[in-house]
């Protein structure tokens, strides 16, 4: 079977939507949205902020904003699935709506959960989404009844970020700087500590390698400026890569698609 991934504007506004059937493993990488998702065929494994995690057909997927993650198929006929992927101020104001309160933290969604409740309003809202133009009564209503039992249940409050001094030096360094031509020596020098122990820590604590988390930062930062409707030669350049192909290899590593394919999708 030929891959297929598909991203696309779905009819709710801070919503996009995902169809793919792929073999293809992911590399670990992270977005900047919550992420909803189901397994429609086929099984996969797959680091988590909450460890490695296997799900199946019917069991839904889920990932949180930064929140690194990875895919690889189980079983040679690969997987199908259906993603939602929510923008932060929507959760925040869905979350709100659902706590008839104001303020605090919005809760993080679990990596990996099965609920047979939870899967077909998942479907149904999949469905409408993917079906209109615009949102109505209908799919406002049925967002709105997935949150509530997804929300209590299968949702947790974040603890305090632990990261050390000298791994949060370097991070803020990668994050302000994504662009410049680092190396882990000079990487190391600024975090005070050998290059083994910086690959070792900022992995255990990150979840990823610096190269990894650069090459994130530098995939965020292409993404918006493709938005802004730069065009691809010029988003490479400005975004740290060596060049439109270098850019592309990230593309298809993480997202599974191209320049070129995300651009149709934010369209």
């Amino acid at each position: 079977m030929a891959e297929r991934i598909d991203y696309y504007r779905s009819a709710m506004h801070g919503i996009h939507a995902m169809q793919a059937d792929s073999r293809r493993t992911f590399a670990r990488h992270s977005h900047e949205v919550f992420g909803i998702g189901l397994i429609v065929r086929g099984a996969q494994r797959s680091f988590s902020g909450r460890g490695t995690v296997e799900a199946g057909p019917g069991d839904l997927i889920m990932v949180n904003p930064g929140e690194v993650h990875d895919g690889q198929p189980l079983g040679e006929g690969g997987r199908a699935w259906h993603m939602l992927y929510i923008q932060p101020a929507l959760w925040q104001q869905l979350a709100t709506e659902l706590a008839e309160q104001d303020g605090g933290t919005p809760p993080l969604l679990m990596p990996q959960v099965r609920d047979v409740c939870l899967r077909q309003q998942f479907m149904h809202l999949f469905a409408l989404l993917g079906g209109k133009e615009q949102a109505g009564l209908e799919e406002e209503q049925a967002i709105l009844q997935l949150l509530a039992r997804l929300m209590p249940a299968h949702c947790y409050r974040p603890q305090p970020s632990v990261c050390s001094a000298d791994i949060s030096r370097v991070r803020v360094l990668l994050d302000d700087e994504p662009t410049r031509a680092h190396s882990l020596s000079a990487l190391a020098e600024q975090a005070g500590i050998s290059r083994f122990r910086l690959l070792r820590s900022f992995t255990r604590q990150l979840g990823c390698s610096p190269h990894d988390y650069l090459q994130q930062r530098r995939l965020n930062l292409a993404c918006g400026l493709i938005v802004q409707g730069s065009p691809l030669a010029d988003v490479a350049a400005a975004s740290g890569f060596a060049d439109q192909s270098h850019m592309n290899r990230v593309f298809l590593q993480r997202l599974g698609i191209t320049p070129g394919r995300y651009i149709q999708a934010m369209r």
